[in-house]
């Protein structure tokens, strides 16, 4: 089980720039094949969806496309494949959605290791609601999340646990499986932030127990949209507001006027191209997903590896917040008594572009007293062993 990244990288014309990525959290850079089927779908016959002409055809099999892919991707049906302007966007549509059965008295559980779009829609809905908000604390050392305060913050009122797979800034991924027995034994609904875990591990909806679950095909090589997941059965439960003469069958319901048909078909080429990426893998589309995912992951463990080294080697200039046992490989670092946007900076007149902010992850900042801003590095799957040692080096060379 390998990649060829020298192949791989040879994909990606924002490489030719000379340029170091470790900025994928936010968003990774796109390869040809994904570009390629985004231009190839705008100037072929297009028209809005039908059964008669070509361009009504093409239309068509654009959105089955992806939703097969994603089907595959995600291990759900593909009429549970739900497409959106980003997660924040579907976030916001299901909060209003699944508020409409809430009732003054009810319970949601809200987690601090969340980026806000996971947090800030369904605390807006509670409150319209009158709903009551209770939460899931981090342990401050372990940058885990509390299982005690979650056990506490449960009771028979609680409708909804909204949890991230994986925190953004520090890379901690919560045992998601547990929390959601949890939840499931007192009858909620259990909503997944997985943007930044799908970036880096095989997905499998229904084992993780997530009702609904959320991604972002642009941090995983795709075009800029969102996905949200779910049992077909349990979508048509959600009655959404739309308009009279649109469709109100699942999942074309919570689509609202005219598909992307464009990105839909880079959305695809995205999942293809993860599919790909280890050219030993064989099978059908999920086994070959999760054959390269699993290289992936190899691979990006030894970078991370590679990384945390240098990070310890330069002392104590250097406090590395991401602690958790089981994480992924995007790293959250303060620099003491230096500020991190002047690193950002440093970095980026070596062509190594490393963010510094607090990422939309306001709750984390605030519930384990962070400094903002702060430095993050995350892998992604075209970063080199030689692309982590430029980020060692330039970070040396600005706290020498």
């Amino acid at each position: 089980m390998a990649i060829d990244l020298t192949a791989l990288r040879a994909d990606f014309p924002a490489l030719d720039h000379g340029l170091a990525f470790f900025d994928g959290p936010g968003g990774t850079q796109t390869p040809r094949p994904v570009a390629e089927a985004i231009a190839a779908t705008l100037t072929a016959p297009l028209s809005n969806r039908g059964a008669v002409s070509t361009s009504e055809l093409n239309a068509e099999r654009a959105v089955a496309h992806f939703r097969s892919a994603y089907a595959d991707l995600l291990n759900v049906p593909a009429a549970g494949v739900v497409h959106g302007r980003s997660a924040t966007q579907l976030t916001y549509d299901f909060s209003r959605h699944l508020a409409k059965t809430w009732r003054p008295g009810d319970e949601i559980v809200l987690s601090r290791l969340d980026h806000d779009c996971n947090v800030r829609p369904w605390i807006q809905a509670a409150a319209r609601a009158e709903v009551t908000v209770r939460w899931i604390e981090i342990d401050s050392k372990s940058t885990e999340l509390d299982l005690d305060s979650y056990a506490e913050a449960l009771t028979s009122r609680t409708r909804l646990v909204a949890v991230t797979a994986a925190s953004n800034v520090l890379g901690t991924k919560p045992p998601v499986r547990r929390i959601a027995d949890l939840a499931h034994e007192c009858g909620a609904l259990v909503y997944v932030d997985g943007v930044h875990y799908a970036a880096h591990d095989l997905v499998d909806v229904p084992a993780m127990g997530a009702d609904l679950f959320v991604c972002s095909p642009y941090k995983f090589l795709g075009p800029h949209c969102g996905v949200l997941a779910a049992a077909p059965e349990l979508l048509e439960t959600i009655e959404p507001d739309k308009l009279l003469p649109s469709s109100n069958a699942v999942p074309e319901r919570f689509e609202f006027g005219t598909l992307p048909y464009e990105m839909l078909a880079g959305a695809t080429a995205a999942v293809d191209y993860l599919a790909a990426m280890d050219p030993s893998a064989r099978g059908t589309r999920r086994e070959r997903l999760a054959h390269s995912l699993g290289s992936l992951h190899e691979h990006e463990k030894a970078l991370r590896a590679r990384m945390e080294d240098g990070l310890r080697a330069l002392g104590d200039a250097v406090v590395l917040h991401s602690q958790a046992a089981d994480r992924t490989p995007t790293l959250l670092m303060t620099l003491e008594g230096r500020d991190a946007r002047e690193a950002q900076q440093h970095l980026a007149a070596r062509d190594v572009l490393a963010p510094a902010g607090s990422f939309y992850a306001y709750e984390p900042f605030a519930a384990l007293q962070l400094t903002d801003p702060a430095l993050r590095a995350g892998l992604a799957p075209y970063n080199s062993a030689g692309d982590v040692d430029r980020f060692l080096d330039g970070l040396a060379a600005f706290l020498g």
